[in-house]
């Protein structure tokens, strides 16, 4: 069983919890979060400032849902009060990008610009060769942020691409002259 789903989630102030059916709507000041939970397997419960979880039966699938539960409902909280950032570096000569409108336009050294259309809900900003990705739902913001990076991955030999900030390039080396 999740030790972090035993000790409870707390609800901060300013931020309110609710479930219709089996969907969980966080409100918070950023924003708002659903998500529906299946009630069948885990058993949710708001107590005023704290969210208790769980198990309906012990099974196999009940344990590893109680600590992923616990944890997007932490996620969701922590959106709606503080957001989530994801910053990628663009390395390269002539890689750039830029923001237009709802589109995220990249030069990454193909013969066709890469344009990217922005999901709704995201906040991206392009300075030099840093691009911001932030929001309030961590699912969104990593999952376009992974996308971002698809399109380019960075190379062991000289480290072009397009990487995570404070992500570390295992650098190879190349040929040896003879």
């Amino acid at each position: 069983m999740s030790r972090l789903a035993k000790k409870g989630i707390a609800i901060p102030n300013g931020v309110q919890c609710s479930f219709e059916g089996n969907v969980l709507h966080v409100k918070g000041p950023k924003g708002e979060l659903t998500r529906p939970f299946k009630l069948d397997v885990i058993r949710i419960d708001i107590n005023g400032d704290h969210i208790d979880l769980e198990k309906v039966r012990d099974t196999v699938f009940s344990r590893a849902l109680l600590g992923t539960y616990a944890s997007h409902i932490r996620n969701m909280i922590q959106g709606v009060t503080q957001g989530f950032e994801k910053k990628l570096i663009v390395e390269g000569i002539g890689f750039r990008s830029e923001v237009k409108g709802k589109e995220l336009h990249l030069a990454l050294g193909f013969s066709h610009p890469v344009i990217m259309e922005i999901p709704e809900g995201l906040t991206v900003t392009a300075e030099k060769n840093v691009i911001t990705v932030s929001g309030i739902d961590k699912e969104a913001v990593t999952q376009f942020a992974a996308k971002i990076r698809a399109k380019k991955k960075p190379e062991p030999y000289k480290g072009k691409g397009i990487r995570y900030e404070g992500e570390i390039i295992q650098r190879k080396q190349g040929k040896k002259s003879a």
